[in-house]
């Protein structure tokens, strides 16, 4: 049987707002393989169903599942608790129906909440969790970038504000926690015990996560990461790519 094969989205498969070149053959090649497949999202602000659409609108139709940070929230949140306080957006907040309680919580779950961040909802938070709520954060990333504002806060200095303050640390679900990688080849019918392939942009959250987990990398230069990776880099991927059209061939050689 085929490695599974744990795909990063942005950066490799949309860049920016568009599709990436060859991401058609790149599909086509995954199913005549009948390779096992999972597409990521770090994205709280997104559902498979937005990413499926996204893919549908530029005329590409595949049927590998889809895992966003914000749903695997939900899974990991739903196994273990009956009452959640979730500070997102209100389009993620649906997938927590039924174990909302903001009075109440077992656990306060963090994901993007945009400008509505403010003093009032940092100590509104903070007294949850220093009476007992456990802190889930959806990531922990430090900033993103984006066309109308530039250079934004992320999710991560916000818990990791609340985590000082409370002395508490979080749970982290999206990349690069080990339980992102687990719900991911679960839907696929593996595990963690199990060889995986991981195809990411990112050094740190996909491919040195990864790699912390036995899996073969492959490094694509159409994200984050430029060309080349310097000498003195710490991280190195098992493959180094410059496009989709590169990550087939590896696929055809070496697994």
């Amino acid at each position: 049987m085929k490695l599974p094969l744990l795909i990063d989205l942005d950066g490799v498969l949309r860049l920016d707002k568009d599709p990436a070149p060859n991401i058609e053959d790149f599909f086509d090649y995954l199913k005549k393989t009948q390779t096992p497949a999972c597409i990521l999202s770090n994205s709280t602000l997104s559902m498979a169903s937005d990413v499926r659409t996204f893919f549908e609108f530029n005329g590409i139709h595949t049927s590998i599942p889809i895992l966003t940070a914000s749903e695997a929230a939900a899974m990991y949140a739903r196994s273990r608790y009956k009452r959640v306080a979730v500070y997102c957006t209100d389009h993620i907040n649906t997938l927590f129906r039924g174990i909302l309680d903001y009075e109440h919580p077992q656990a306060i779950i963090i994901g993007d909440y945009g400008k509505k961040w403010d003093f009032k909802t940092m100590n509104e938070i903070f007294k949850k969790v220093y009476d007992g709520a456990e802190i889930i954060a959806m990531h922990k990333n430090r900033h993103w970038k984006t066309a109308e504002d530039g250079l934004l806060l992320d999710v991560g200095p916000f818990v990791v504000a609340l985590e000082y303050a409370t002395n508490k640390p979080a749970t982290l679900i999206g990349k690069p926690s080990p339980l992102y990688f687990s719900s991911a080849l679960n839907l696929l019918g593996f595990d963690l015990s199990q060889k995986f392939v991981m195809l990411g942009d990112q050094l740190e959250n996909d491919i040195q996560a990864a790699k912390n987990l036995g899996a073969e990398t492959i490094l694509i230069y159409t994200g984050e990461t430029t060309y080349p990776l310097p000498n003195n880099s710490s991280i190195k991927p098992d493959f180094a790519v410059k496009d989709l059209a590169d990550v087939i061939e590896v696929l055809i050689k070496n697994f």
